[in-house]
């Protein structure tokens, strides 16, 4: 737990913004959650854009005794917020979702698009690409149209289609270098070949949306699928002779387990059963959000489907499917420690350290650590968010709520 309180002997910071002017800047007093475990009444320095490890005498302090400071989110899945889609947003639309989706915490997200026809979705490819080619995204996780109509969910039937090698590859092609992952059923025609495609090109070959056996998920892993998307939902439940997906995926050390805790997609035991079966080193915590997050109940279209979110829940008009969620990252990460009782060095792998491992990306992001980018959050003894900082500048100033 962070201390109460901190002495110190270098000044207040008095500039409400000083880590934006390039200004080393300390912060101090905080419970800072570190790769070797949680400092107590620490300090980190911020210089520019980055983590440093030592600052000057006379750098400004800013004392956060009695909060915590952990790395800042990674979200791996992420259909939108602010009122604002991925999949259709205009440019203005998408980035006020990516802002919407960094005041809360998360200073690092793929955006993810729903099943449309091939031409809609290559066109969307090429301006998110565009988007993370100015660092405003980390890639493009395409989900669908390659899933089962069995699994749909919250996805057209008419507009899905077997995972063919060619098809795959236009994604791919579209989004020039920027995929990152994409969600398929693997059972499908083409769906083995597909994974290998994508491993090729060094994207990450996901299992969701499957109607696949055990036997059928096994195939993929050793074809080189490595994610399970939302595991558990859109796929068969664990049986007892029919085990299926979730046994192959959640037994396999080479796969990542994405995991909804809304309190929704994902009962509390199960929630337990597959973090501790699989371990803190292999989930990756996810919002899977669409537009309301961050916005508020009321009609909404997912790809061509219309939604109705009441009191948080998004589900579809027709059918009542549940339609990704509301949800932002603090309040997985809280919910996480508070509800499931997980230890905050746990809960900050499965929000920071294992997503960006997964993308490739934890030599800059995903842990407090000299040299890497300051990102970070900084919440308060309750677990609620209070701070946030991207690239060494407060998106969220702790000073100023």
């Amino acid at each position: 737990m962070p201390s109460a309180a901190r002495g110190t002997a270098r000044p207040a910071a008095s500039d409400p913004h000083p880590a934006a002017d390039g200004t080393p800047l300390v912060l101090a007093g905080a419970g800072v959650v570190l790769p070797t475990g949680i400092a107590a009444d620490g300090e980190l320095v911020v210089d520019g854009a980055r983590i440093a490890a030592a600052a000057p005498h006379n750098a400004p302090v800013v004392d956060l005794s009695g909060h915590w400071v952990v790395p800042g989110f990674v979200d791996l899945h992420n259909h939108g917020g602010g009122g604002a889609s991925f999949t259709s947003g205009t440019v203005e639309e998408v980035l006020r979702g990516i802002r919407t989706h960094r005041l809360h915490g998360t200073t690092t997200l793929v955006a993810s698009t729903v099943t449309g026809d091939m031409d809609f979705l290559t066109y969307r490819a090429g301006l998110l690409s565009e988007l993370a080619e100015q660092g405003e995204i980390a890639g493009i996780h395409f989900e669908g149209p390659f899933i089962s109509p069995c699994r749909k969910g919250a996805h057209s039937e008419a507009l899905l289609r077997d995972p063919q090698p060619a098809d795959v590859r236009k994604l791919i092609d579209a989004a020039r270098g920027r995929a990152r992952m994409l969600t398929l059923a693997t059972e499908l025609p083409g769906g083995i070949d597909s994974v290998r495609l994508l491993v090729e090109h060094g994207v990450i070959a996901a299992v969701g949306h499957t109607d696949a056996t055990y036997e059928q998920t096994v195939q993929a892993i050793d074809a080189g699928a490595t994610v399970a998307t939302h595991l558990f939902n859109a796929m068969p439940a664990l049986g007892h002779r029919a085990p299926g997906p979730v046994a192959a995926l959640l037994e396999d050390e080479r796969v990542t387990v994405e995991l909804i805790n809304d309190g929704t997609h994902l009962h509390p035991a199960v929630l337990e059963l597959a973090f501790r079966h699989a371990g803190a080193d292999r989930v990756a915590f996810i919002t899977d959000a669409m537009d309301a997050a961050g916005f508020g109940d009321g009609r909404y279209l997912l790809g061509p489907l219309e939604v109705e979110v009441s009191e948080g829940v998004a589900r579809l008009v027709e059918g009542g499917s549940i339609a990704g969620s509301t949800l932002t990252q603090d309040r997985a990460f809280k919910r996480a420690v508070t509800v499931d009782r997980l230890p905050v060095e746990d809960v900050v792998r499965a929000l920071s350290a294992n997503p960006a491992r997964l993308l490739g990306m934890d030599d800059r992001i995903g842990s407090l650590e000299p040299g890497k980018d300051a990102d970070l959050v900084v919440l308060d003894a309750h677990f609620d968010l209070k701070g946030v900082m991207r690239r060494g500048e407060w998106v969220l100033d702790p000073r100023l709520g």
